[in-house]
């Protein structure tokens, strides 16, 4: 199964039109989180608010997920190792009250696991295309920097604090 989602905030009804036109194209079955639109799928199962309990349930049934570029759904994604679609809103389109979800694509592009689409033909394509599942995220060279820099950091502070008088020199 493939997993469709909007996130909760606002509609998306532009990706939600797109899914649904390719929906009978895959060899899978497609659902879809469409959030509060007015555009009502007629190719996939959809449901307007999913709890965050089934929620987790779906992302841990489905082969993919294909979605808006909210932060809590690429979290997910990458806890599960699920190939990710991202599909920004657009703010020129009133979307979204800005370009956020453009500039995060941007930032995520290229990262294992996450497949950034910003018209319909790329997200035509990477919906047709193999997806390999991505790396467990503690296997990534980027985790491990992290918590290199958050420890020397920490080590740092430990340093500086002076135990005698409980205050930073």
């Amino acid at each position: 199964m493939i997993l469709v989602t909007v996130g909760t905030q606002l509609p998306f009804d532009r990706f939600v039109k797109i899914m649904d036109h390719l929906a009978p194209t895959l060899d899978e079955e497609v659902f879809a989180q469409t959030g509060r639109g007015h555009y009502q799928p007629v190719h996939m199962r959809s449901q307007q608010v999913i709890g965050p309990i089934e929620f987790e349930r779906l992302i841990q049934q489905c082969s993919r997920i294909i979605s808006h570029a909210g932060i809590g759904t690429i979290v997910m994604a990458q806890k599960h190792r699920k190939p990710l679609i991202l599909f920004p809103r657009l703010g020129a389109l009133d979307e979204h009250r800005n370009d956020h979800q453009l500039a995060t694509v941007r930032a995520l592009r290229g990262r294992p696991g996450i497949h950034c689409a910003c018209n319909e033909a790329e997200l035509e394509a990477l919906v047709a295309a193999h997806l390999p599942t991505p790396e467990p995220v503690s296997d990534l060279p980027e985790r491990d920097r992290l918590r290199r820099a958050v420890a020397g950091f920490i080590g740092e502070q430990h340093r500086l604090f002076d135990a005698k008088d409980s205050r930073l020199v």
